[in-house]
């Protein structure tokens, strides 16, 4: 069981509305509401949203997020885009999540400092938080061999036309040198299964996007 429960919100503005000047409004306002729920990740994953519309829906984030740690410095949210190192430094985000297939983390942090040789692009002096999706335990270890920050283990239990890999899985993916975070199909019921197999912390879009994001933080945390 791990000291702290790491809790990584993944958003999904289109459960929202159909309209997208809403999806946009609620899922911002469910981000502020992670952070002030001071979860410690959130993956921006739009993968729908043109590069224009994604780096400015980012911006917008990281804005609400900045303003939220000026106000509390206690809060500690890492704000992550999925799959786009280019997006995540123009908006000045905090990393990204690659999946399975993506580049390398230390491609991402090649990028990351020389600014992917784009004037545009500022430069961050801080190392990036990269997390990765594995589906095996195999993937687990190569994504700890690549330097990722941490891995993010799914589907545990569900996910549609996707095999669950179960508890046992999940366990042997645990057995690394990086934190392992548990997805798919993991309501508060399962997730105190997750953290016992080893998994550090709970990844989830509904769990988070659907329930009051303070309540199910605490309830997790109680978990631990």
């Amino acid at each position: 069981m791990p000291e702290a429960c790491r809790l990584y919100y993944i958003t999904d503005r289109k459960a929202f509305a159909e309209n997208e000047p809403t999806r946009r409004r609620r899922l911002l306002e469910k981000i502020a509401e992670g952070a002030r729920a001071n979860v410690d990740y959130i993956q921006l994953r739009e993968k729908d949203l043109s590069t224009r519309d994604l780096e400015s829906l980012a911006h917008e984030a990281v804005s609400i997020i900045t303003q939220l740690r000026t106000k509390n410095r206690e809060l500690r949210t890492t704000l992550l885009i999925n799959s786009r190192t280019d997006v995540a430094l123009a908006v000045q985000a905090d990393g990204v999540h690659l999946r399975s297939n993506d580049i390398s983390p230390q491609e991402v942090r090649k990028i990351w400092h020389s600014g992917a040789g784009t004037p545009a692009l500022q430069l961050s002096p801080r190392e990036p938080v990269i997390a990765v999706s594995c589906h095996s335990p195999e993937e687990v270890t190569q994504a700890a061999a690549n330097a990722a920050t941490f891995a993010v283990f799914a589907p545990v239990f569900e996910k549609k036309d996707a095999q669950p890999a179960g508890l046992d899985l999940l366990h042997q993916a645990c057995q690394t040198k990086i934190p392992v975070l548990a997805l798919g199909g993991i309501p508060l019921a399962n997730a105190y299964s997750c953290l016992q197999a080893g998994a550090s912390g709970i990844a989830a879009i509904r769990l988070f996007q659907e329930n009051d994001i303070s309540q199910i933080a605490r309830a997790l945390t109680l978990n631990c």
